[in-house]
């Protein structure tokens, strides 16, 4: 059952249920859907403070289907983002959403990237990954207008309409799902948590799960826990390439392994357009998907958060690049024509841009790997971001065996 919660059901008295999640997103939807499997008869809210699901990082990323070749063996992203490539596409197929199994080249265009790649071929090789080796000659078999000194092709990736997912993870799942207000206020109690949000909405569970992403900090705060980072939001900014036909599938840039970003790519989404992007550039509020967009009290919240100036005095170079390719479209134009020559200003339209919800360390370090911790009565997702789409369902059978834990203990 769903309540709108704005100008829709009265939710009048408050609810009362056994876990709670905050964040309508796709991890928190993939919690509430995979609670309802685990424990049957599980009465379960989420708490969205959007009119409906996946209004952020969800709904705003490349909808790849990342195959798990980027990550450090046995970590988190790396054993829930290979399994979870493969649930993610089983889903699609029993429910019909449209996807599509394409592969991706990596490519690398300098010789200094050349180690790069054929370290990350090791790495898929221990993560279980198929991966193939190619020259030049065989970059073109699959992408024609792609130039590179070599490449590797990854099988296993795919692309998906996220948001599509995720609300179709919100009628799977059975939850009570409640619309149209953010959280304002948590009080731990005896028997539970009480949470109430600015809509008015008063809901009491015995354990409280948060899948906040962008807010997931402030939420952990409110709780009255130390998540011990702040999330720094980077925006990715894209742009739609105007002669699709350049691109068959996707290609990306051989990342570099000191950032948790993968640079510049090229996308052909489902509906046969191309992505290009994203960049990574600091933004100026949490929901900031424009230069325009601030927020004195994100942006304040930053700036006092040691890590945030720790993290621009170590990688200052690396943020001023992506800065001038965010102001000026020739620059960006010229990362994207590394990977397609042919492309020029003139082909890239500009399209919505998303926010990465970024965990940052005290000593500004920027986390690596999915952060999850628990409290009391409670279950924080604290980082999150991409591949946590391809990895959503493992991450939420995840979470709701720690809160299903907490509910026995409780």
């Amino acid at each position: 059952m769903q309540y709108a919660g704005v100008g829709g059901v009265s939710v009048g008295g408050g609810v009362d249920c056994d876990v709670l999640v905050i964040g309508g997103g796709i991890v928190g939807l993939s919690t509430a859907h995979a609670l309802s499997r685990l424990a049957p008869g599980t009465r379960v809210v989420v708490l969205e403070k959007e009119p409906g699901p996946a209004r952020h990082q969800t709904g705003r990323n490349s909808g790849v289907i990342h195959s798990g070749i980027y990550y450090r063996p046995g970590s988190l992203k790396a054993r829930f983002a290979v399994g979870g490539a493969a649930e993610m596409v089983k889903f699609c197929v029993e429910h019909g959403i449209a996807h599509e199994v394409t592969g991706k080249l990596i490519v690398a265009t300098e010789r200094s990237e050349l180690p790069r790649l054929h370290a990350l071929v090791q790495r898929g090789r221990e993560n279980g990954i198929p991966v193939r080796e190619l020259g030049p000659s065989q970059i073109s078999e699959y992408e024609p207008e792609v130039r590179g000194l070599a490449a590797i092709h990854v099988a296993t990736t795919g692309i998906v309409d996220y948001g599509r997912v995720a609300a179709q993870l919100a009628e799977s799942s059975g939850a009570e799902i409640v619309y149209g207000g953010a959280v304002d206020l948590i009080s731990r109690r005896p028997g539970g948590v009480a949470v109430r949000t600015t809509s008015g909405t008063v809901v009491r569970a015995r354990v409280l799960v948060n899948c906040a992403g962008l807010q997931c900090d402030r939420i952990a705060r409110l709780a009255g826990d130390d998540p011990g980072m702040r999330i720094v939001p980077f925006r990715g900014e894209y742009y739609d390439l105007a002669r699709p036909s350049l691109v068959r599938g996707l290609v990306y840039p051989v990342p570099d392994p000191a950032f948790p970003f993968l640079g510049v790519h090229l996308t052909r989404g489902i509906g046969g357009g191309v992505h290009v992007g994203p960049n990574a550039v600091p933004a100026l509020a949490r929901e900031g998907y424009g230069w325009g967009v601030v927020r004195p009290r994100d942006l304040a919240d930053e700036l006092a958060w040691p890590g945030s100036w720790r993290m621009a005095a170590r990688h200052w170079r690396y943020g001023a690049g992506e800065i001038r390719r965010s102001l000026s479209r020739r620059a960006f134009t010229e990362a994207v024509r590394r990977l397609l020559p042919a492309v020029s200003a003139s082909d890239l339209v500009p399209a919505p841009a998303g926010v990465r919800a970024q965990a940052v360390l005290r000593d500004g370090t920027l986390v690596d790997d999915f952060l999850i911790r628990e409290a009391p009565r409670t279950v924080h997702v604290l980082n999150a971001p991409s591949p946590a789409a391809t990895a959503s369902l493992p991450i939420g059978r995840e979470v709701a065996r720690r809160a299903l834990a907490t509910l026995r203990t409780a």
